[in-house]
């Protein structure tokens, strides 16, 4: 069953994970079970990719546009000049106009593999920058500042909070351009409803109150999802090497796939809600597993995240190469590949070297760790010289067999 099969939105939104608060739930019943509401999501670009913590306001949108609703895809190229405070107790640092508009071209890529941008009637992409990089202060302070009370920012906790490290006027601003930006996409486009993190809440409310006094509509509200933290109290999104990215330039896709095949029992299910487009019903039943049997559940979630942000292709190459690798290497054909000149071996190629090169290891400082742990193995025999150099005798039948530890291999292949 669809999410638009349903009668109450919301409450397949809840049932799914997606949702925390609400301004009022009556009316936000009332607008989601209508034909067709515009609603928005908005994300600075402060950096070139999202990580897997921005993922969940995306997926709802995807569900929210299944339903029937029109998604605005809010990009904050203006108000990523200022930073949002929220969460933080160091000032972001100063983005320049032409890192952020750089950020916005690479980031309306990610978007595409989760909305559906090609009606406008159906979803598109926003940018703040065109309302706000223009506007004139003066008329902004008069206009909208006017009905901001400094005395209930300060309870917000937001700021709260970084009062006590120090804040800038510069970051108190903020709340008043994020609500603008709700102002903005009401009169401009029809928009009712502004969705997001938790964390926004004291943002988002900003935005209601402003449209109810400015406009006297009763029809707006917003909606916030849960933050999103394992059953072990991390912050969804961090590996031991940092955060899990979207963008393959900074996550592999195999280190992507290998990160969600790593997850907790505890959180399997409860992330198959969130993250993958798999039916409720198909869900439940993997409810009952337990143990080894709840593997085959991690290596559903891995499959369908993996393939929602990266494709289908990669999607298999990289469910093949863990395959291979936790199958001890019989079948090569399905182990993941690189390619290397046979002139580079000719005098000889350091190991270090090659396991940085290859992408097993992040750097030959990992790659001396590696091999200092015992956990790297050159077609099948376990590597203890740190100055070896590997050459054309390496080449077996198959190319050469690089392993680090026991869930990682690649093939390298000699051209």
């Amino acid at each position: 069953m669809s999410l638009s099969d349903t009668k109450n939105h919301l409450e397949q939104l809840k049932a799914r994970g997606f949702f925390k608060n609400t301004t009022n739930e009556e009316n936000l019943v009332k607008l989601l079970n209508s034909d067709k509401i515009t609603f928005y999501t908005g994300y600075d670009p402060t950096n070139f990719s999202f990580h897997i913590g921005h993922m969940v306001p995306m997926l709802a949108m995807h569900h929210l546009q299944e339903m029937g609703h029109r998604a605005l895809v809010l990009i904050g190229g203006g108000t990523a000049m200022i930073g949002d405070p929220t969460g933080r107790t160091e000032a972001r640092p100063i983005m320049t106009k032409e890192k952020i508009d750089d950020n916005v071209a690479k980031l309306k890529v990610q978007f595409e593999r989760f909305i559906a941008l090609d009606n406008p009637d159906k979803g598109l992409i926003v940018n703040n920058a065109d309302w706000l990089r223009n506007i004139n202060y003066l008329d902004f302070l008069r206009d909208i500042g006017s009905n901001f009370s400094v005395n209930r920012m300060l309870t917000f906790e937001t700021y709260k909070e970084k009062l006590k490290v120090g804040l800038s006027f510069l970051e108190f601003n903020y709340n008043l351009l994020q609500a603008y930006d709700f102002l903005y996409l009401f009169r401009h486009y029809g928009c009712v409803l502004q969705a997001g993190g938790d964390d926004q809440w004291a943002n988002m409310v900003s935005g209601v109150e402003l449209i109810r006094r400015m406009e006297r509509s009763t029809d707006v509200e917003c909606l916030t999802y849960p933050l999103i933290m394992t059953s072990e109290g991390k912050k969804m999104g961090k590996s031991q090497k940092g955060a899990v990215f979207l963008s393959e330039e900074l996550t592999p896709v195999y280190d992507f796939y290998q990160y969600w095949i790593n997850t907790t029992d505890a959180d399997v299910i409860r992330f198959m809600k969130l993250y993958t487009f798999l039916p409720l019903e198909e869900i439940a039943r993997y409810e009952a597993l337990q143990g080894e049997e709840l593997r085959e559940a991690k290596k559903v979630l891995a499959y369908e995240v993996t393939k929602i942000v990266h494709g289908k292709d990669k999607a298999d190459a990289a469910k093949s190469g863990a395959e291979a690798a936790f199958g001890g290497g019989n079948n090569v054909e399905n182990m993941p590949t690189f390619e290397i000149a046979a002139d580079r071996l000719g005098s000889g190629l350091g190991i270090l070297d090659l396991y940085a090169e290859c992408g097993l290891c992040s750097s030959k400082g990992e790659a001396r760790r590696l091999i200092q742990g015992n956990g790297a193995v050159i077609n099948g025999e376990k590597i203890t010289d740190l100055q070896m150099t590997v050459t054309n005798a390496n080449i077996t039948a198959d190319g050469i067999i690089l392993r680090s530890g026991k869930k990682k291999v690649m093939r390298i292949i000699v051209k």
